[in-house]
């Protein structure tokens, strides 16, 4: 659905794309997420496996900012992952303010159990376009991100 602004062409224009890009991702994301309520995770709890198999032992900081999450969020999310075994946390040694989020082996089990599923969802619905298509669209999200 297009926008209803009453603005210019450009206005229009960019409203109607970031419409479009909303329900795209949103759309895209309910498709290759809708898995992990079978393995009871939320989207979060994912992530925050994924970024912890793939990169190691990282701080609550730095886990945050890797997920684009709060360091509040971010806590009750670390939580609930700690309480079914699949995360510990580890304070600093020489700087007791920082805590250190490690996957428990249970945690790797797990997420080792659910990433090559998640990677066949995510191939699956991205196959609608061709490898080039993929590419542009890489690289004009990427340039919309950074906004250059």
């Amino acid at each position: 659905m297009p926008t209803n602004y009453d603005g210019n062409t450009t206005e229009r224009l960019a409203l109607d794309s970031f419409i479009k890009l909303v329900r795209a991702a949103d759309s895209v994301s309910a498709q290759i997420n809708d898995h992990l309520r079978d393995h009871g995770l939320t989207v979060s709890q994912f992530g925050v496996l994924e970024a912890l198999y793939h990169l190691g032992v990282l701080n609550q900081s730095d886990l945050a900012r890797k997920l684009l999450k709060s360091t509040g969020n971010l806590t009750t999310v670390v939580d609930n992952l700690a309480k079914q075994g699949l995360v510990e946390r580890r304070r600093c040694t020489e700087d007791r303010r920082v805590v250190y989020i490690h996957l428990t082996d249970q945690g790797r089990e797990h997420i080792e159990s659910i990433l090559p599923g998640h990677v066949d969802g995510v191939v699956d619905v991205f196959s609608v376009l061709s490898v080039d298509e993929q590419g542009v669209l890489g690289g004009l999200l990427r340039r919309l991100g950074k906004g250059e």
